[in-house]
């Protein structure tokens, strides 16, 4: 179930749903998402289904991250992007395949710590990662290309927004019960929000944990 062909038929999957991004697709057949898992659920690592990953966290079901990096790229090819919440690292492995530059924030430090010995183990080397609350974004590298958000907040951080690059990209789902995906897009000190559809994403929540 790990097999390479496995992996194809996951993509082909991703295309008849509607996801056109020719290297957003490739970059799903390439990485083993069964490395992103406990070994006991690796077998269910090629369905199209959210996974436990540990610490009350979710794998995002590889439709919605390859919807939501699809949205991502939507305004063109992408130098310096923000991940808030770097999870099991699976998000952050496809979306390293497609820009130059990811800046990642998580919360939970053995999370990503974990994910980060898995990226290296497939050669994933254009990330950098920051143990830290994600509603705060990482000013320090801002402004950012793109802002790829992992975790709900009941309404999109202020803090992200201002970290957003004129004409930059922001994807985030948005809402405490009724999830929706939403892309802003940001034109000079205008933010447009666009909702795109339902989805249903682990609470963005303050603070960071260490152990």
């Amino acid at each position: 179930m790990t097999s390479q062909r496995t992996r194809e038929r996951l993509m082909e999957r991703l295309f008849e749903e509607g996801i056109r991004n020719l290297h957003v697709l490739e970059a799903i057949r390439r990485t083993p998402r069964h490395l992103f898992v406990d070994e006991a659920l690796s077998h269910r690592a090629y369905e199209d289904t959210a996974l436990p990953i540990g610490h009350n966290q979710t794998l995002s079901q590889p439709y919605i991250v390859a919807r939501m990096t699809e949205l991502l790229l939507g305004g063109g090819p992408l130098d310096k992007v923000l991940e808030v919440g770097t999870g099991s690292g699976y998000q952050t492995a496809i979306l390293a395949q497609v820009v130059e530059r990811i800046f990642s924030v998580e919360r939970i430090y053995p999370l990503q710590e974990r994910a980060k010995a898995v990226l290296k183990e497939i050669d994933i080397r254009n990330v950098v990662f920051r143990h830290a609350d994600g509603n705060w974004g990482w000013p320090a590298y801002g402004p950012y290309d793109a802002i790829l958000v992992t975790a709900a907040p009941p309404e999109v951080p202020a803090e992200l927004l201002r970290q957003l690059a004129d004409g930059g990209r922001l994807v985030i789902p948005v809402g405490a019960r009724d999830q929706v995906l939403t892309l802003v897009t940001r034109e000079g000190d205008d933010f447009i929000h666009q909702a795109v559809e339902p989805v249903r994403f682990v609470p963005l929540l303050a603070g960071a944990i260490s152990s």
